[in-house]
């Protein structure tokens, strides 16, 4: 086995994807282990005992040690690089555009991409057919601010890309895949996505 970082991965996840392209960004390889979140394979008793006792993926294991949770996977990568601001306002406030990502835009973009392509309506409980409306105009609210902060500045934080901006594009360049989002209502959104696939070692998500 190599002494690459190890991803442990479901291809088709926004916060699988946020690590991968981190690292291709960072020229860091990675070692790549898919697992079939449809298939449960991530709550065997083998991966809960030695991957990850709370059965979700991404993990990034290095060495004997297993980090979960996206956006620290994605620090401990960029740590000391240009994706990490070196100003302290500036590494704060893209930690606060991470906190947002998880809070604000990911339990409501990311949640309907999931439920509508991979759950199916057919197949909603009563809670989740109730709760599309409310995550929609959430996801909304989360893609507007996005827009407004972005309508004057190039990058989430600071002057260059940083973590900010790829936790946040992960999910944000494929909200259209619910059917419940329109990316053109953000034209300031669309410009920073050009711009986040134009960065040299960009590497598109893999379904």
């Amino acid at each position: 086995m190599s002494d690459w970082p190890i991803l442990h991965e479901y291809a088709a996840s926004g916060n699988c994807y946020k690590i991968r392209l981190t690292a291709a960004l960072l020229e860091t390889p990675i070692e790549r282990r898919a697992y079939d979140i449809m298939k449960g394979e991530t709550r065997t008793p083998d991966f809960l005992a030695t991957v990850n006792a709370n059965g979700r993926i991404p993990v990034l294991q290095v060495g004997d040690h297993f980090l979960p949770e996206s956006n620290a996977a994605c620090f401990y990568l960029a740590e000391g690089t240009h994706l990490v601001p070196h100003d302290r306002f500036e590494r704060a406030d893209m930690l606060r555009w991470m906190f947002f990502e998880q809070y604000n835009h990911e339990p409501n973009v990311a949640t309907l991409r999931f439920w509508m392509r991979w759950v199916g309506e057919d197949n909603f409980s009563d809670l989740q057919r109730a709760l599309v409306p409310v995550k929609q105009e959430a996801g909304k609210a989360a893609l507007a601010l996005m827009d407004e902060h972005l309508a004057e500045r190039d990058w989430l934080t600071g002057h260059d890309l940083s973590l900010a901006d790829i936790c946040l594009y992960a999910y944000t360049h494929v909200a259209e895949d619910s059917g419940l989002f329109t990316l053109a209502d953000y034209p300031a959104v669309r410009r920073w996505i050009e711009r986040i696939e134009a960065e040299p070692g960009f590497v598109a998500m893999e379904e």
